[in-house]
């Protein structure tokens, strides 16, 4: 590897049981989120990010805030969202929301931009789906002119024009670090290129190395500019338990309800057993004992050149108590193994 692997986690808030397996309050699901992050930063983890929901089954709708909590319990850990859905809100409240993080966290906050997998924040904002890729497209390109900080004169069809505008709190250190999420579209990756971000690739089934050509584009794409490349990075499901055995008995059930719920959603079948043995073996589930865990996870960094690795730990009821071992074997011993795999 060329450049030193971060290792990171990203949760979506999801609502879990409890011990008497009934749903715990919203409430209870957030401050449990601060204790995971705090839990990652003392083993080490180099980031955790938190993602931005607007429905019954996951708790977060304002990561910042949630961010911030993290923040006033954390030393080291850099804190960012997974991801901010930037097409349903304004770029310069969500620039202004991160800039307070930074400030409150000491210069350890982070944004990912998408569009998410998730449309309900459209109608809960007013916003339109028939414009779908226009507001993406127009407000990542306000955004990206607040990053150098600087007076900003932008104009485009979705709001007034600025001229001149200074956006405060600036971020103390340097520009805010910024990726662009990607699910995997040629378009998306050259935009990260035009706006000069690194690269977040969410691979959430299959085989991860398909996803080599992306990288590679990106790659030729900034050779073609003249500049050195931004880091890029993956998103993936997982989860550490003691053994391999351990690991899917525990993880298979929330991960079978959270997948059954969202895929009714949008005309997917049930997943069988089967089909999340393969994804285990073949596909982008991390899963299994530290050991197995690893030696996928640095097998994926070497095929595609990776700056950072994501495990989204979070899957459906999937119990806190059972995150937080997975955290701490995260921590404590995938982390060191790859680390040693990779040389």
């Amino acid at each position: 590897m060329a450049q030193q692997l971060e290792f990171g986690l990203d949760t979506f808030g999801d609502v879990t049981h409890g011990p008497d397996g009934k749903a715990l309050p919203h409430a209870q699901v957030i401050r449990n989120l601060v204790e995971e992050a705090v839990l990652a930063d003392r083993v080490g983890i180099d980031f955790i990010g938190v993602g931005e929901h607007h429905r019954a089954d996951f708790a977060v709708s304002s990561p910042e805030t949630v961010l911030a909590a993290m923040a006033a319990r954390t030393s080291r850990i850099r804190l960012g969202s997974a991801v901010t859905v930037l097409s349903s809100d304004d770029p310069i409240r969500v620039f202004q929301r991160f800039s307070t993080v930074d400030a409150v966290s000491n210069g350890r906050a982070e944004v990912i931009l998408g569009r998410g997998s998730f449309t309900e924040s459209f109608p809960l904002f007013g916003f339109d789906l028939r414009q779908y890729e226009q507001l993406f497209e127009e407000k990542l390109d306000l955004f990206a002119a607040l990053l150098p900080q600087q007076p900003v004169s932008w104009e485009g069809s979705i709001r007034p024009p600025l001229k001149d505008q200074l956006v405060y709190p600036p971020v103390e250190h340097g520009p805010l670090k910024t990726w662009i999420g990607v699910g995997g579209s040629p378009e998306s990756v050259i935009r990260a290129v035009r706006y000069d971000l690194p690269l977040m690739l969410a691979i959430i089934g299959g085989e991860p190395l398909r996803f080599k050509p992306f990288v590679d584009l990106y790659h030729r794409a900034y050779a073609q500019i003249g500049k050195a490349p931004k880091p890029v990075g993956v998103h993936s499901p997982g989860y550490v338990a003691a053994t391999d055995e351990q690991a899917k008995e525990e993880f298979f059930p929330a991960y079978k309800q959270m997948r059954d719920r969202i895929g009714a959603e949008r005309g997917w079948p049930p997943m069988g057993r089967d089909e999340f043995e393969r994804e285990v073996a073949q596909g982008s589930l991390y899963l299994g004992s530290p050991d197995t865990v690893a030696r996928k996870i640095a097998t994926t960094a070497n095929g595609l050149g990776l700056g950072r690795f994501q495990l989204k730990y979070s899957a459906g009821p999937l119990a806190h108590e059972r995150m937080m071992e997975c955290i701490r074997l995260y921590g404590e011993k995938v982390i060191p193994l790859v680390r040693e795999m990779l040389g």
